[in-house]
């Protein structure tokens, strides 16, 4: 089966329908959660993960912060201000949506969470002392995860107690080996100083990861953004990728 694997989008509905033209073909979607938050479409966003075949979705800290779920106190002051307007612009129909998700479920082989499977909402795992806390609960051979913004990936052999990064060439087939912690990076607002949007082709059959890249039209986003009184700096970090 080819999975396409998304997360973060973010409300960027422009960056989405790229990468959902970008993939092509595809049997399921899962999708690691935050659909809003930051960008312009929160509506829009929900919206079109729902009409995609054989979907999983989570809930990630933004969606819960959007349910009023998470204070906004927990945020720095310009996601907190992206917060407070998400709230106010979210439908019914969004926000049903939204609450209806898990923030972690099971896959076997895959354990999919949105932040790690020790703290599925707000950990991140951005090295390898992160990766290895999180090996040593893992109860599958792989995880995917998001929350970071940043495509990674750790991989601890069989006997070892320590594990290792792996590179994640674009366009690239990984072999998976377990155990192995994956990280598709964000589509709506990468961090990893390149500013196309991110995700990953996973074939469960060959067991093969293949971390992609797309551009898009970031300033039709950039432009949304401060048309809808955001704070600028969502729209200023969109072309540089932080």
């Amino acid at each position: 089966m080819r999975v396409l694997v998304l997360s973060d989008i973010h409300a960027n509905l422009t960056a989405l329908n790229r990468v959902l033209d970008d993939a092509s073909s595809f049997d399921a979607v899962w999708c690691l959660g935050d659909l809003v938050g930051y960008g312009p479409d929160p509506n829009e966003c929900i919206d079109r993960v729902q009409q995609l075949p054989r979907l999983t979705c989570l809930i990630g800290n933004h969606d819960l912060a959007a349910l009023g779920s998470i204070p906004l106190h927990r945020f720095n002051a310009d996601a907190s201000a992206s917060i407070a307007w998400t709230q106010d612009h979210l439908t019914a129909a969004s926000s049903a949506y939204l609450a209806s998700l898990k923030a972690k479920t099971l896959m076997p082989p895959f354990t999919l969470a949105h932040g790690s499977p020790r703290q599925e909402v707000w950990e991140y795992i951005l090295d390898h002392h992160g990766a290895d806390r999180n090996f040593d609960i893992l109860e599958t051979d792989y995880c995917l995860v998001g929350h970071s913004h940043l495509p990674l990936g750790f991989v601890r052999f069989p006997g070892e107690s320590y594990c290792l990064p792996v590179q994640l060439p674009v366009d690239v087939h990984l072999s998976l080996t377990p155990r192995m912690i994956l990280n598709p990076g964000s589509v709506g607002q990468p961090r990893d100083l390149d500013p196309r949007a991110a995700y990953a082709l996973l074939d469960t059959e060959a067991l093969t990861w293949e971390p992609r890249r797309v551009a898009y039209a970031v300033g039709d986003v950039q432009e949304r953004i401060l048309d809808a009184g955001l704070p600028e700096r969502q729209a200023i970090r969109l072309v540089g990728g932080w």
